[in-house]
């Protein structure tokens, strides 16, 4: 029986590239490039498999090529609103994803923006290496103090829950969070966290808002200019979620009106172009999407797919099968 054949569409650690290479005929991205769409729709039409990332946009139109081919989307991710499910369940395509490898690694960087953007660290390092700065001075670059501090998590699920542990029992913060569908309560307890009945509360409540809900059609722009308004004049926005989660325009108004003090964000709407405002702020520490960017979650991420991608064609459940 000949191998699946297999299309990834960015490079891989090789080491994973290396286990797809011994399971299937496998072609490789040679040179990372962003893949069009037209692209994608000849993986869909010409490959049993393609496996795509957060950033490669399998929309209903990519979908609907003919002949279609591809039996499943090993997405390298743990976000998988890029891929519209409604149509890939409609052509019988399965939908995998790669959860619980990255919690701790994206929350180590909600950590990171928080504390940066409250230190002013991104700041701080760009002046010392202009050679602007002048040596120590009792009122130079005053940032917020972190421990102590309330944290209000949108959405509680694997990585708000790292994150509430992080800071929680590291930094002494109380948590409060809003999610309409909230862990057991043993789990809350376990991290003396406490719940709001809605997420207004956690805006108006919390000194660091950290979002971590699901992209999705229905939490796209959540964060607006009215949510904006209702956080605290010297609080903080942290997001590691999904860049459409918050409207850019209204975020980046309210920064430079300084109607919230400061945010740090590793994603964003319609990445990677950014919205020139955001260059034009010192309160806003940017990432370029670095929430996994481990060498030890991207490999873990990887064998997870390679993992769901051989059960599916040796006819067993994939793990982590979304649709």
């Amino acid at each position: 029986m000949s191998k699946p054949k297999v299309l990834v569409t960015r490079r891989w650690p090789e080491s994973c590239e290396s286990r797809l290479r011994e399971s299937f005929h496998v072609v490789f991205n040679a040179d990372d490039h962003p893949m069009s769409r037209d692209e994608l729709k000849a993986a869909l039409r010409d490959y049993d498999a393609v496996l795509p990332t957060v950033t490669d946009a399998i929309d209903a139109d990519v979908l609907s090529v003919e002949p279609l081919r591809c039996k499943i989307l090993g997405n390298f991710g743990v976000g998988f609103n890029h891929i519209d499910l409604d149509t890939a369940r409609q052509r019988g395509i399965a939908v995998t994803n790669t959860p619980d490898v990255l919690t701790d690694c994206t929350a180590d960087i909600a950590m990171l923006l928080m504390l940066a953007v409250a230190r002013r660290g991104g700041e701080g390092e760009r002046e010392v290496r202009s050679g602007r700065w002048t040596g120590w001075r009792p009122t130079h670059m005053l940032g917020t103090k972190v421990t102590g501090k309330i944290l209000g998590l949108v959405g509680f699920g694997r990585i708000a829950r790292a994150m509430a542990k992080k800071a929680h029992f590291g930094f002494d913060m109380p948590v409060i969070f809003y999610d309409p569908f909230p862990p057991p309560q043993d789990l809350i307890d376990a991290l003396g966290a406490e719940q709001c009945g809605t997420l207004e509360e956690v805006l108006e409540r919390a000194d660091f808002v950290a979002l971590h809900c699901p992209g999705s059609k229905e939490n796209r722009h959540l964060i607006n200019a009215d949510r904006l308004a209702r956080m605290k004049p010297q609080s903080y926005l942290v997001n590691t979620a999904r860049g459409d989660v918050v409207d850019n325009e209204a975020l980046i108004e309210a920064l430079r009106n300084r109607r919230i003090r400061g945010a740090g964000l590793d994603v964003y709407e319609g990445e990677p172009r950014l919205n020139p405002g955001f260059l034009e702020l010192d309160n806003v520490v940017l990432f370029p999407h670095l929430g996994s960017a481990t060498e030890e979650t991207r490999i873990a991420m990887g064998m997870r797919v390679i993992d769901n991608i051989t059960a599916f064609f040796e006819g067993r459940p994939p793990r982590d099968k979304v649709t």
